[in-house]
């Protein structure tokens, strides 16, 4: 897999990690500033997701994109 690649898919799970936490922070929060910080991490999250995922597709129809390297 070229580096790109692999940096596309750590990004992927970087976004999954976000998403936990700021789910697992607006069920622990104790205040209002709070929730609105995972709403931000939230946010970010699902907006560099559509991105990393669009530009996983973009490599696979180059034929870049080989998930068995």
């Amino acid at each position: 897999m070229k580096p790109c690649d692999t940096n596309i898919n750590r990004t992927l799970k970087l976004v999954d990690e976000m998403i936990a936490l700021a789910d697992q922070g607006d069920v622990e929060r104790e205040d209002v500033g709070c929730g609105i910080m995972y709403g931000i991490l939230r946010d970010a999250a699902y907006r560099l997701k559509k991105i990393a995922e669009q530009e996983r597709k973009a490599h696979q129809q180059k034929g870049w994109w080989h998930e068995t390297q």
